[in-house]
């Protein structure tokens, strides 16, 4: 967001504030989208492990591609990463399931909130690292640097893999040859009609961002619906399957509500902090990116503390209750920035401490639904669907990104104000609010 919004002259992207918006909401959407391809492809073609480990090489090409000092660059860079990032993240949350018994949820959610906290580690040093390199050398370099993190990464696992014995090894249910092949045909078919209208949009000179968004705002309608229509439909799944799916849909449409919420850390949020925080430290100017570190930081102080509360809590909190926190704490947040905004109107500059709390806020939100919602999904999922109904969690976040990259677009300022953050902190409240009227419900049918 900071590198499309920065000046052509200074090395970015030259867009405004809206179109960079839709970008990021696209990228994001993508990101998620791609999850569900992804976990189709471990549970049937490569295994949880394989998976896992071409999508962390997929990102690393990201990061080199966008590396290279050309303006277009960025481009095929973001597409590797949303490619590689859709086959990582399902499978390796199906990976980390596979060590626990079905039933044992306190332990499995527990588990999750550590292995969300470890995954912070890195969350916290990159903004430090990339923002400095980025804002304050060239951003080239800075998504230089983020190449050589994966790398690091991919070494790491490979080396880690050897202890985890036969799990993730081969495909749950692997997919016939006719099966390969039919999929094969329509995915080749659908990237041929996406780079002939694209490629047509360009050389008319009519391309212009909004169009991508015209393209993933339906897929990620679409997408989700299709995919709990032929998973409702397959004759693998008993009636209580089937109940548990169809139940699943709300928790869906909540976390959709969560992701649109949340990811405006990288965008409204980092906006805010470019042009309406006072960044002045000891003299100096602090980089914008770095309060991304910020969500990272506090997840650590968090993830323990919930995992401990929700081992505690036992089957007495269930999953509805756990997402009614979350929203609550976003609520929260939101209000914190609308007071921020209102103070920052007429070009003032706030205190960072604003700021910081709303991070905080968020980040209770985060470790609220994402563990917990990974955790539940594996928990609901059929037997031999585990990464696909993961992949399914992901999916509400492109919908969410999808919803959240354009409304900022909708609401045309630099900057937002006040009633952009009320009326996100209104629709958390609401939304929180309706799960905990409807949670026994939820909890009766889903059984988590």
């Amino acid at each position: 967001m900071l590198y499309a919004t920065e000046d052509t002259a200074q090395g970015g992207l030259g867009m405004s504030a809206g179109d960079a918006a839709v970008l990021f909401g696209a990228y994001m959407a993508t990101v998620f989208l791609s999850s569900l391809p992804g976990g189709w492809i471990g549970d049937r073609i490569l295994g949880a492990r394989r998976a896992v480990l071409y999508g962390g090489v997929l990102i690393a090409l990201g990061h080199v591609s966008m590396a290279v000092p050309v303006t277009g660059s960025v481009y095929p860079g973001l597409l590797l990463i949303a490619g590689g990032t859709g086959l990582l993240k399902p499978n390796m949350a199906g990976l980390l399931s596979a060590f626990y018994d079905r039933k044992d949820r306190a332990g499995r959610d527990a588990g999750f909130a550590i292995f969300y906290m470890s995954v912070q580690v890195s969350a916290l040093i990159a903004p430090i690292v990339v923002g400095a390199l980025g804002e304050g050398v060239n951003w080239h370099l800075g998504f230089g640097a983020a190449a050589v993190g994966m790398g690091l990464g991919l070494l790491q696992y490979v080396r880690g893999a050897r202890h985890f014995g036969a799990v993730g090894r081969e495909p749950e249910r692997a997919a016939t040859s006719a099966e390969r092949g039919r999929v094969l045909r329509v995915a080749l078919g659908a990237a041929a009609l996406v780079v002939l209208g694209f490629g047509t949009d360009a050389a008319l000179g009519t391309f212009r961002l909004p169009h991508v968004m015209a393209l993933i705002g339906p897929l990620c309608v679409a997408a989700p619906a299709i995919c709990f229509w032929r998973l409702l439909r397959n004759p693998a799944l008993n009636v209580l399957d089937r109940v548990r799916v169809r139940t699943y849909v709300w928790l869906f449409l909540v976390s959709a509500v969560f992701w649109a919420l949340f990811l405006q850390a990288g965008s409204s949020f980092a906006l805010f902090a470019k042009h309406a925080t006072d960044r002045e430290v000891f003299g100096r100017t602090v980089p914008a990116s770095w309060f991304q570190s910020a969500i990272p930081l506090f997840v650590l102080v968090f993830a323990p503390l919930l995992a401990w509360l929700w081992t505690r809590a036992g089957d007495r909190l269930p999953t509805a209750a756990k997402y009614a926190v979350g929203m609550g704490a976003v609520a929260a947040s939101y209000v914190v920035m609308a007071s921020a905004a209102t103070l920052a109107d007429g070009g003032a500059r706030v205190s960072p401490l604003w700021l910081l709390l709303a991070f905080l806020l968020l980040a209770a939100g985060e470790v609220s639904f994402g563990p917990v919602g990974m955790s539940a999904s594996t928990a609901i999922a059929p037997a031999t669907f585990v990464n696909q109904m993961v992949g399914l969690f992901w999916l509400s976040g492109a919908l969410g990104g999808g919803i959240g990259g354009n409304a900022l677009k909708v609401s045309g300022d630099r900057v937002p104000g006040p009633g952009f953050f009320l009326g996100m902190a209104a629709a958390a409240l609401l939304t929180g609010a309706a799960l905990l009227f409807w949670r026994r419900a939820l909890t009766r049918r889903l059984g988590v």
